[in-house]
């Protein structure tokens, strides 16, 4: 396995986004789960940046407690897995909107605190309806999906709020993705890793390519970084 040399440097938290990253459909493996408690047993913090809504991501991840902190709606809300504390980090869009875009037939359609969900091809109703309103709303595309926030947010943002809020430093965090909207994500912490089914323009920007895909490439990374840590 090519590991990129960090010897001088210690990783003490783990960025990872969920779908595609940490998860295959939806379901983290029994392995990844250990490569996670093996980090957070070295005192490690486990951080999930995802742009799912939290309803969802409880009930496809029922061991989102192993998770320090939870980054949700692409950066849009800190959660506290342990206490169930949530704390928006951006205003939610009037609720007129999620309702035009039903009527404009965007299906599916998601709405969580703040961020409403759909797919392509229906980023052309979404647009218009945007303009229309006078909003002040950008759009993020995570492959297929057509995710709808306020301006300025995303998973960098809403990482940046979470590591401060854990008293931690990008320099000192894994950052790992497979999709365009985690590329900031990566591009802000001390150490970027792509998964091997990462899109090849992830690829193109990561510090390191994992040999496996999805929560695999997780668990290489982990086990990387705290080898690492064992011969400083």
């Amino acid at each position: 396995m090519n590991v990129p040399d960090f010897s001088d440097r210690r990783f003490v938290a783990l960025a990872s986004d969920y779908d595609g990253t940490l998860a295959k459909d939806g379901k983290v493996s029994a392995s990844t789960l250990d490569a996670l408690n093996r980090f957070k047993a070295r005192d490690g913090k486990i951080i999930l940046v995802t742009g799912r809504v939290l309803p969802e991501l409880e009930e496809v991840f029922p061991d989102v407690g192993i998770c320090d902190l939870v980054v949700a709606e692409n950066g849009a809300l800190l959660f506290w897995p342990k206490s169930g504390e949530v704390k928006l980090l951006a205003p939610p869009p009037p609720p007129a909107f999620a309702e035009k875009l039903a009527e404009l037939g965007a299906d599916p359609l998601s709405v969580g605190h703040c961020i409403v969900a759909t797919r392509t091809p229906h980023e052309t109703a979404v647009l218009k309806t945007i303009e229309e309103m006078h909003l002040d709303l950008t759009i993020i595309f995570n492959k297929g999906a057509v995710m709808v926030l306020p301006s300025g947010v995303s998973k960098a943002s809403g990482l940046e709020a979470a590591l401060e809020t854990l008293g931690l430093k990008a320099e000192e965090t894994v950052a790992v993705g497979d999709a365009e909207n985690d590329l900031a994500m990566l591009k802000m912490c001390g150490l970027g890793v792509a998964v091997a089914n990462a899109l090849d323009t992830v690829k193109a920007e990561a510090d390191w390519v994992t040999p496996a895909a999805r929560g695999d490439g997780v668990a290489q990374a982990l086990d990387a970084v705290m080898a690492a840590e064992a011969r400083l």
